[in-house]
């Protein structure tokens, strides 16, 4: 039987699970949430999530309900030993590093205006919250000048994770290539990567066009 992973196409951090499923060849069955029906409410849904978020991945009895934790169990349980989420202890830090980062910086900063656009109607985004995602720019150029990707010199589950919310600020925020032409070549690189066209360049695009009709309305 595969796995089952719930997911929203709009949703960042689901796009990085699917990607990981793609990248490690993993058996499952993807199953759309339609938030605006309720459907992550249901009483089936909150026994596998009581913070009823976006996605869950399910392998037979094992239930996980984080992005970043789903990341490191798919890399752990079917990556045999990949590169993309290193044995080396040194190694496997930098990665989990870069994980952390992209759960309480990149990802909870579009968040501020995601959440209460999507939830509340909230229309409109503070300087304050433009200036916030600029700087996640500054702290990308800073790790990118350090590897050629955010935790190692090749791909890892740490640059998933992070291109599925970062490819987004973009409609938010426009980069300015000539200051960061590291994030900027980061980001193209990721962008041909066929796992990354496959399932994130279309929720992407719902989720770009959604953050300018919060920007531009007043």
């Amino acid at each position: 039987m595969p796995a089952k992973l719930y997911k929203m196409d709009f949703s960042p951090p689901a796009r990085a699970a699917m990607m990981a499923c793609e990248i490690f060849n993993v058996p499952v069955e993807i199953i759309d949430i339609n938030v605006p029906q309720g459907d992550h409410l249901t009483p089936e849904y909150l026994k596998m999530n009581p913070c009823h978020t976006i996605p869950v991945f399910v392998d037979g009895d094992f239930v996980i309900h984080d992005s970043h934790a789903i990341l490191m169990y798919l890399a752990d349980a079917y990556g045999d030993n990949s590169p993309l989420y290193p044995k080396d202890i040194k190694q496997r830090t930098l990665v989990n590093q870069k994980l952390f980062f992209t759960d309480g910086t990149v990802f909870t900063r579009l968040k501020r205006i995601t959440y209460p656009a999507f939830v509340h109607g909230v229309r409109g985004v503070s300087k304050e919250i433009l200036d916030s995602l600029q700087e996640v720019y500054d702290f990308l150029e800073a790790f990118l000048s350090r590897h050629k990707f955010l935790a190692l010199d090749h791909i890892t589950i740490a640059d998933i994770a992070a291109y599925a919310t970062a490819s987004g600020y973009q409609y938010v925020v426009p980069l300015d290539t000539n200051k960061y032409p590291k994030v900027a070549a980061w980001l193209k690189e990721m962008e041909k990567q066929p796992y990354c066209q496959k399932y994130n360049a279309a929720g992407d695009k719902i989720l770009g066009e959604f953050l300018r009709s919060v920007i531009e309305s007043k």
